[in-house]
């Protein structure tokens, strides 16, 4: 049926429940998936229940422009695909098959959209543009595979979730298989285009588009944090502090435990760097001040002990009355700036190797950059930043009369 390449047969033979395709420019990753996805549905009888091939992309834009497209090219050269098709709906690009198979192409539009539906496959592609909750939610709906593809031009929650986890140890009990491709793999290539591929000057460029491997990040707003044991932690001897971004219905309260080792002794001299070690302790929904209060009452806090809040007077009210010392944080115009600069020259920041959400949140807290330029605009980008901004603004707070 088709002309299929070793990256088509490395997915063809895979029994792992995700398998995922890290990969670079050119390396026909995307095509080799959706070819074996169409064979399943041109050539197999389709189960009785939830017949469906599910094959996302971040909108219904970048669907068009990407697996969708790859499809009708594939559908626009070869006969036997064509006669396998029963029906196609171009509106809502739905496709069914003589077999009963129906393959939808989406775009992932929120967690809600992808909670509808079952299916037996799926394949997300691009999957560095998505979610992870979201990719979560149609993972859990899905029977028998998961594909997913991307160009790693930077780690994302395939690295942080997926990658290098065992069954019980990832979100999904999943086995997990990587499939790793660059060019080389792709044999229908001209060598005109294995050329400019292999031709790119610049060391980053070519690590991820040529080789296929995890690039660095740019642009990471804390990029010099360090993490440590739970132990060392443990045995840092400070002044406790606490930092609490308030969370309600979908965003979670981001709390943190803090031992200011050291503080600066002169903002003026950068060398006196001030030392603070983080512990996460929540990152949940909705969760109850009383239950907060019980977080920080494990961890030694006592009406003495500080925690500096994000500015909510009912919720900061609530901590008070529980006999919590919940201090509000300074947030004039321009402080979240002037904290990220704050830490970033004064300060070094250490946190816990289970502190799970501070890494997460860590790698994806960025600037903002010109779209067109790709030049950093000196904006933070207002995304993973509920441990970011908390710890950000107890520090700043705290510390605030050195910098005045």
């Amino acid at each position: 049926m088709f002309d299929c390449g070793p990256v088509y047969l490395a997915n063809y033979e895979s029994t792992a429940d995700v398998v995922i395709n890290q990969g670079g420019t050119d390396s026909g990753k995307t095509v080799a998936i959706i070819q074996l996805l169409t064979l399943i549905a041109a050539t197999t009888q389709a189960p009785t229940s939830d017949p469906i091939i599910t094959i996302v992309n971040k909108s219904v834009p970048d669907a068009k422009k990407g697996a969708y497209r790859t499809f009708k090219n594939l559908h626009a050269h070869n006969k036997y695909l064509q006669a396998s098709i029963k029906d196609w709906n171009e509106g809502d690009r739905v496709i069914t098959f003589h077999s009963g198979w129906t393959i939808e192409f989406l775009g992932a539009i929120d967690v809600q959209s992808a909670k509808q539906g079952k299916r037996q496959y799926l394949f997300v592609n691009e999957a560095n543009g998505i979610e992870w909750e979201i990719f979560w939610q149609y993972a859990k709906r899905t029977r028998i595979r998961v594909f997913i593809d991307y160009n790693p031009s930077e780690p994302f929650w395939a690295h942080d979730k997926l990658i290098g986890t065992t069954k019980n140890g990832n979100d999904l009990n999943a086995v997990v298989q990587v499939i790793y491709s660059d060019h080389r793999h792709n044999p229908y290539l001209t060598a005109r285009d294995h050329e400019k591929t292999e031709n790119i000057r610049d060391p980053e460029l070519h690590k991820v588009y040529a080789r296929g491997k995890t690039g660095k990040l740019t642009g990471l707003i804390f990029p010099n944090w360090r993490m440590c044991t739970v132990e060392e932690f443990n045995n840092a001897k400070g002044r406790s502090i606490g930092g609490l971004d308030f969370g309600y219905t979908n965003d979670p309260t981001a709390a943190s435990h803090m031992k200011v080792v050291r503080a600066p002794k002169n903002f003026k001299k950068i060398t006196e760097r001030g030392l603070v070690y983080v512990n996460e302790l929540c990152y949940e929904p909705g969760i109850s001040m009383p239950a907060v209060r019980e977080l920080y009452r494990g961890c030694g806090f006592n009406d003495e002990s500080p925690i500096y809040c994000d500015r909510d007077f009912e919720s900061t009210r609530q901590l008070r009355n529980l006999k919590m010392m919940a201090i509000m944080t300074h947030k004039p115009p321009g402080s979240i700036k002037a904290g990220i600069h704050f830490l970033n020259s004064q300060w070094d920041v250490v946190y816990t190797d289970t502190s799970e959400n501070i890494t997460f949140e860590r790698k994806r807290y960025m600037w903002d950059k010109d779209p067109i330029s790709g030049r950093s605009l000196n904006e933070p980008i207002d995304a993973f930043n509920h441990h970011m901004d908390e710890i950000r603004a107890a520090i700043y707070t705290r510390y605030l009369k050195m910098v005045s």
